[in-house]
């Protein structure tokens, strides 16, 4: 299958499915990307601001890598619990780190991607160790509020990325947000793709990050419906998975779209499948009644 569409415009992709997706509940991984090289802050100040948006924290290594125990959440463990790791590389050049065409592609809230990505040459890693192992809104919160405490920390970072959904930001559109705590992980975490296949009428929206907090992306393959509403449906029906600790069953049914709303008239029927675009994930396939494409069985 060839799919196509771009924030850059329109461009053949080949669809990979020997791609796979990282293992559900792993590291979650934030590139912060730099015009030019720096240092890395003092430890006092890193602490300082860690402190400020993630509450007692204990800075444990400050040399090529700052690392911090978030001591306000516990990754539980069948012999006991302990904090998280919350830790940050040193600047260092971004010429390891190959982002390929399909996720240049779904850069949609981002649309200077290509321009920061040609010119910012450095980057900050940061990431959490032992993630997995706590409450995933718990985790949820912890990773947004470190995210916000990084671009404080970090005031010449141009964007951040996400390594594990693709999706894009400015620091600024992070430091100027307004977005209700509850609802930043969906909205900066996980992206929603959109394809058209070609040569076809057929389009594909999916989901994108909800494995990090071990839960299913979401994929939509249909035609004759304005792809709009349909990614403002994943929107929705993300925030009712996260709410509610995805309590979908394959078989079971979610409200569908009657002129552009949700409608309890229409249902459409949910089933657990691997994607159809890579990398290949468990996602809820949602059949979308006549506007359904593909076979389902």
């Amino acid at each position: 299958m060839n799919v196509s569409e771009s924030n850059q415009g329109s461009n053949e992709l080949k669809q990979d499915l020997n791609q796979m997706a990282d293992r559900p509940g792993g590291p979650f991984i934030i590139h912060l990307f730099m015009r030019e090289k720096c240092e890395m802050p003092e430890k006092e100040l890193m602490t300082k601001i860690m402190k400020k948006h993630l509450g007692d924290v204990d800075c444990f290594c400050h040399d090529k890598v700052a690392g911090f125990a978030a001591t306000k959440y516990k990754a539980e463990f069948k012999d006991g619990s302990i904090p998280p790791q919350l830790m940050i590389t040193d600047c260092f050049g971004t010429d390891d780190y190959k982002i390929d065409a399909v996720t240049r592609s779904q850069m949609w809230d981002c649309p200077e991607s290509a321009e920061i990505l040609d010119s910012c040459k450095y980057h900050v890693v940061a990431t959490d160790v032992l993630g997995g192992a706590v409450d995933y809104k718990q985790r949820a919160e912890m990773l947004m509020d470190y995210l916000e405490a990084l671009v404080e920390m970090y005031p010449t970072c141009e964007a951040v990325q996400f390594q594990s959904s693709g999706k894009m930001f400015t620091r600024n559109k992070i430091i100027g947000h307004n977005i209700p705590k509850e609802s930043r992980f969906i909205y900066f975490a996980v992206n929603v793709r959109f394809f058209r296949i070609q040569d076809t009428e057929d389009m594909i929206v999916d989901t994108l990050g909800m494995s990090v907090l071990n839960m299913p992306d979401l994929q939509y393959h249909f035609h004759g419906m304005d792809p709009n509403d349909v990614v403002n449906h994943a929107y929705s029906l993300l925030s009712y998975i996260f709410a509610n600790s995805c309590p979908i069953k394959s078989g079971e049914t979610v409200d569908g779209v009657d002129n552009g709303g949700l409608s309890r008239n229409i249902q459409w029927k949910c089933r657990y499948e691997n994607s159809l675009i890579q990398p290949v994930r468990p996602v809820i396939d949602i059949c979308m009644n006549e506007f359904a494409s593909g076979k389902r069985n």
